[in-house]
């Protein structure tokens, strides 16, 4: 039986690299979201050459996103090996995705294996981590990078390492999450504490002295950059500034200050809870105390600060530095703390099933009462590993229960890994059970099939694909097409020669995302639009006509 915990984590490893593999593909809707277009319109303008660090010299283009290297520079990497388009603009976020699991199954599949299969769940299976995998996103390549550089300073700064060489890769690794996304910056307040704690027991000197020095001259070249092509070294701080300035308006001091109270007291746990982020709260929680057995090295009270302070600042810190305007509560912004807080609950998973006793009921009972405070869908997640978790509570008390499910015995653990996957498997596999709500792929093959270079007139499109209908070309649109919204039908001059076509995605002017916000007409609405027209191909819920317009030009 105890055979069955050291290869715990690789079955672990397997099942959630297969499970985020299949959400990739089988959830996958395409060029989706805006961050999408962007990075990868940055990605292109760096295989063409094009792409520019300077601003807008009118200073009309105030774009954050522009200054994420990490983001787009390898996705134009894989624009070179695959072609442009929207599987190979998202491999870069899986494949950060999978890096996490991976890392996390490198540091503890020896060490602590329950805690490498807890963690590699709770993390990689925790819904919005799969549902980032398809987009392209910054989150989990953040996500990847903190992880990195944490288990770099974890491991660093243990006796008999290199530490020179391990001090220069924790500042390389941090720069890399700087390029990627700002919020590495919370990690901030923790590594300085922890510097000065070492500083006070003078201990990990080496690794600190190369650290910080590796660091500043990297920092110093980044800035050096930027004032060269720029004029302003902060170029990059100022840019945030003015987007929160510009969106001032909505943030809880201006225009949403009677919201603030809620934001900062009770509004961020019920976030977490809804998003699922319970079960990893509640298992951390029963991590925090002193162990009957000394855990290896001081990984878990490590993990435990790192998730605790991290979790503060998005409980009450701020994401501007001239005025008090707490981040957002939204999943995609919760990265950072994902890998310190799955770490830490994986912790607090070990200790649940070794030690058992209050921890076991205690934690049964809490997911239990997340529940009780839900009663919605998401409860599922709650609910199978808390009915568990009380069932061995009580079992373990009677005379008919197994002994080898006793708390301590392997296969207790095993059990309790395996309801955790379950728990968290079946939200993403419910949503990988559901028709596309873009129909991207049918919309690219039908562009692709029928209008391409010989073709030459207008093309009238939604709302939504106005905006990033180049991307279906791989940015370069030809030269005898031009796209139009549905409106502007009236206003479409025609030479003899070309032709008119309406492209009707009925996912599209159905997904209520868009509905609610970007479009204002159904399918029949638009078909209303257009008596004189010709059915020419369907793919899915996509249809292409040919119009006849009532104005045509002259020439």
């Amino acid at each position: 039986m105890n055979r069955t915990i050291p290869r715990l984590p690789d079955w672990t490893l397997l099942f959630v690299v297969t499970l985020t593999l299949a959400y990739f593909f089988l959830t996958h809707e395409g060029l989706y979201a805006l961050d999408d277009y962007y990075y990868s319109r940055y990605a292109h303008q760096l295989l063409e050459g094009t792409f520019r660090l300077t601003p807008d010299p009118q200073g009309l283009l105030h774009d954050p996103l522009k200054e994420r290297y990490l983001i787009f520079g390898p996705v134009a990497v894989f624009f070179k090996l695959f072609g442009l388009n929207i599987i190979s603009a998202t491999l870069w976020p899986l494949l950060t995705t999978l890096g996490c699991a991976g890392l996390i199954w490198r540091l503890y599949r020896r060490r602590e294996p329950v805690v490498a299969a807890g963690a590699m769940l709770l993390l990689g299976l925790h819904y919005f981590t799969l549902n980032l995998t398809n987009y392209l996103y910054p989150d989990n390549v953040l996500m990847f990078w903190c992880l990195g550089s944490a288990a770099v300073l974890l491991r660093g700064r243990e006796p008999g390492r290199r530490a020179g060489w391990w001090g220069a890769g924790f500042a390389l690794l941090n720069l890399a999450a700087l390029l990627s996304k700002e919020t590495i910056v919370y990690y901030l307040p923790f590594y300085l504490g922890l510097m000065g704690l070492d500083a006070w027991h003078r201990r990990n000197g080496r690794f600190w002295l190369v650290a910080v020095g590796t660091g500043g001259l990297l920092l110093l070249g980044y800035l050096g950059l930027y004032q060269h092509h720029t004029g302003d070294a902060l170029y990059r701080i100022h840019l945030i500034e003015h987007t929160n300035e510009f969106l001032k308006e909505g943030n809880y001091l201006v225009g949403n200050r009677a919201a603030l109270l809620a934001r900062v007291t009770w509004q961020p746990l019920a976030f977490f809870v809804g998003a699922g982020l319970g079960l990893m709260l509640v298992l951390a929680a029963v991590a925090v105390g002193r162990e009957r057995t000394a855990s290896p090295a001081a990984d878990r009270p490590f993990w435990l600060l790192l998730a605790g302070c991290t979790l503060l600042l998005y409980w009450v810190g701020s994401t501007s530095l001239s005025s008090y305007n707490p981040i957002t509560l939204l999943p995609r912004m919760t990265t950072p703390l994902l890998p310190p807080l799955a770490l830490a609950a994986g912790f607090g998973l070990r200790r649940v099933v070794q030690e058992g006793g209050w921890r076991l009921w205690a934690t049964g009972l809490l997911l239990l009462l997340l529940v009780v405070w839900l009663h919605n869908a998401v409860a599922v997640l709650y609910a199978l590993p808390g009915l568990w978790l009380l069932a061995v509570t009580v079992g373990s008390r009677l005379r008919q229960w197994p002994r080898w499910l006793l708390p301590g015995a392997p296969a207790l653990a095993g059990a309790t890994v395996v309801v955790l996957a379950l728990a968290l498997a079946i939200r993403p596999v419910y949503f990988m059970r559901k028709p596309s709500v873009s129909e991207h792929f049918a919309q690219a093959r039908l562009l692709r099939q029928h209008l391409q270079g010989p073709a030459r007139g207008t093309v009238l499109v939604d709302d939504y694909l106005i905006g990033n209908y180049d991307f279906m070309y791989g940015f370069r649109v030809p030269a005898g097409l031009q796209y139009r919204r549905y409106w502007a039908r009236d206003s479409v001059r025609l030479a003899p020669t070309e032709h008119a076509w309406l492209l009707l995605n009925r996912a599209t002017l159905s997904n209520d995302e868009l509905t609610r916000k970007l479009i204002r007409y159904s399918p029949d609405s638009v078909l209303s639009w257009y008596p004189r027209r010709r059915l020419l191909a369907q793919d899915g819920r996509v249809e292409l006509y040919e119009v006849e317009l009532g104005v045509r030009s002259e020439k």
